[in-house]
């Protein structure tokens, strides 16, 4: 979880400090590795229940965990919470380059992945069956975790986006929904109007997850890069699609009608709940965060899809998402092939803890059309069947490729956004001076860049 993947008190990505890894001789031992080592030439045959040892941060992990034990005999699940996000990167690193502490499955989110596949580490579970189950996911969301045949992680959740916004006061109001987002700034400036002190939204530029997820959306792929053509990465930050976005939201700051408080901070989960803003641009796991900062607002909000650039377009973006892959410091790859695989997999009832005491947003199809999950009603959202929003959403996402440095490039883009914030440049030439850095960066570590 971009997640970001939280606490149900969860919170929206923080701009990373970027993972000094030495990627120079990354490249040069993987010139002279073969693609998917590890973990299979050094299995051991097991005698009795095998523990794998996993490390993952989902919120109500516990009782997932729980499960997948009583319902497994030969295989055990000894679960660590080493930290989230960031924190459990850093020991995951540290302890793969050491060859020795790393769990025998680790949490990654999907923009993760290329580094630690970069860096060889990761198991290739299709050597062990992972791709029977590919007809489970959409595409977009298995190209995330695979290369070719090659399956480097179990897709888990996601986080497809959406609008919600303040029924009451959209009524008080008299503002329409918005379905563009040339109409979303009429109704921003309608609102103005009538109440100079709201906001029809907060843009957090501290978030890199959301900013790439509103790019997504617009069509930019600010990169193009899978492990095969490695040391090759095409670097586009600064294309038309992002710089339409960029200009967007920029007008929209300067014209008063957007807020720039950080998100994840005591003075955004205010202004959701003190309704100062409107509306709530969102992941799939955001109905879960909103109703954990902004509990007095229960039953006034509602969840749109997310307005497009034209009318009657379906185009989406993902803001999050994670999965679990198989390190190769594991002794037992074919058993831990089968914890990423199954621990929540479209088993149902370990899907229903994720759903109602963790709001993750499923990517296995057969949890998506789920009766239970897609008419799921929500009280917080006045009894909306908020995932008949979402699922459609999800299922429209395009694909995306990630870097391998991921924690940079976020950090460059939060940065530069918040020094355009700051009036000290305009928002696109925020992502000319992000272009250039990402781009000087890349080269430093060894990488062909294209831009």
């Amino acid at each position: 979880m971009s997640v970001r993947h939280l606490s149900v008190e969860r919170r929206p990505y923080r701009p990373r400090r970027p993972i000094r890894f030495v990627l120079t001789a990354v490249l040069t031992a993987a010139a002279l590795v073969a693609a998917g080592c590890g973990g299979g030439d050094d299995s051991e045959e097991p005698s009795g229940p095998v523990k794998i040892k996993v490390w993952a941060w989902y919120p109500a992990f516990q009782g997932v965990v729980d499960l997948f034990n009583r319902t497994h005999t030969d295989v055990q699940i000894e679960w660590e919470n080493a930290g989230a996000g960031q924190d459990q990167y850093t020991k995951l690193q540290t302890a793969l380059k050491a060859g020795k502490g790393a769990p025998d499955v680790a949490m990654l989110e999907f923009q993760e992945l290329p580094t630690f596949q970069l860096t060889k580490h990761l198991v290739d579970m299709g050597k062990y069956g992972a791709n029977d189950i590919k007809g489970n996911y959409v595409d977009w969301a298995w190209k995330q975790v695979t290369n070719g045949e090659s399956v480097y992680a179990i897709p888990v959740d996601a986080g497809p986006m959406a609008m919600l916004y303040r029924e009451d006061i959209f009524q008080k109001y008299n503002l329409t929904v918005p379905k563009t987002w040339a109409e979303y700034k009429e109704v921003a400036q309608k609102l103005k109007t009538a109440s100079p002190g709201s906001f029809i939204a907060d843009f957090g530029a501290n978030d890199g997850g959301f900013m790439t997820g509103l790019m997504w959306q617009a069509g930019a792929r600010p990169f193009e890069y899978t492990a095969a053509q490695s040391p090759n990465v095409g670097v586009r930050l600064n294309n038309d699609p992002a710089k339409k976005v960029m200009a967007y939201w920029e007008d929209m700051v300067d014209s008063g009608l957007a807020d720039t408080v950080a998100y994840g901070t005591t003075d955004q989960y205010s202004g959701l709940g003190s309704g100062k803003y409107a509306t709530y641009i969102a992941a799939g796991w955001g109905p879960g965060y909103l109703a954990s900062v902004a509990k007095t607002t229960s039953g006034k909000w509602r969840a749109a899809p997310i307005p497009q650039w034209d009318a009657g377009e379906n185009a989406q973006g993902d803001w999050g998402g994670s999965s679990f892959a198989v390190t190769d410091q594991t002794k037992y790859p074919e058993q831990a092939t089968k914890v990423a695989m199954e621990i929540f997999g479209a088993n149902k009832d370990a899907w229903k803890i994720g759903i109602d005491e963790a709001f993750l947003f499923p990517t296995a199809t057969p949890i998506l059309e789920w009766d239970y999950f897609l008419t799921k009603e929500y009280e917080f959202f006045g009894g909306q069947k908020v995932n008949e929003v979402f699922v459609p959403a999800y299922n429209g996402i395009g694909e995306f490729q990630w870097s391998p440095f991921n924690s940079y490039y976020f950090n460059q883009l939060s940065t530069n956004l918040n020094q355009a914030i700051e009036k000290k440049t305009s928002w696109t030439a925020a992502l000319d001076t992000a272009q250039q850095n990402i781009t000087t960066y890349a080269s430093q570590q060894g990488f062909k860049v294209a831009s």
